[in-house]
């Protein structure tokens, strides 16, 4: 199996458990007389078995990202880490500029005008930036994704 079809797999895993947990809830209680749809008890055995398999899984998708690399050296679960605080930079600042081009509806002329305090068009050009590295180590990331065997 390709590190890119375990990742899948563990996307699988992740929703399926959340979907035995809805489940669960949804069947948790009725009324005095009535039967639940499904049984919770299965659904809870179900749901702890899938844990450990999404454990397991996990586990082994962790120890290969350890040792797989991009083609310049860099280790998986660096690129991984990279790729994240990629994506946290650009979030932020595209959170700032979308608050900064907020309009500011004023209903007199004696109200207090307010300022932009940062750079609007220098915080998209680092936007646009991070946005490319993130493309361009993303594809690397998938590229060896599809190529390593887990």
């Amino acid at each position: 199996m390709k590190l890119a079809e375990a990742l899948l797999l563990r996307s699988e895993c992740q929703k399926k458990i959340e979907s035995l947990q809805s489940r669960i809830l949804a069947n948790l209680k009725v009324q005095e007389e009535d039967r639940p749809h499904e049984n919770p008890q299965e659904l809870l055995k179900e749901a702890f078995e899938l844990n450990d398999q999404l454990c397991a899984l996990v586990k082994q998708i962790n120890a290969r990202n350890n040792i797989a690399a991009l083609p310049n050296g860099t280790v998986l679960s660096e690129a991984l880490a990279d790729r994240d605080m990629l994506m946290k930079k650009r979030s932020l600042l595209a959170a700032i500029a979308a608050k900064a081009n907020e309009r500011d509806y004023r209903l007199t002329h004696t109200e207090v005008k307010m300022r932009v305090t940062l750079p609007i068009g220098e915080l998209q050009k680092q936007i646009d930036s991070l946005s490319r590295s993130f493309r361009e180590l993303d594809t690397q990331i998938q590229a060896v994704n599809w190529t390593v065997d887990l």
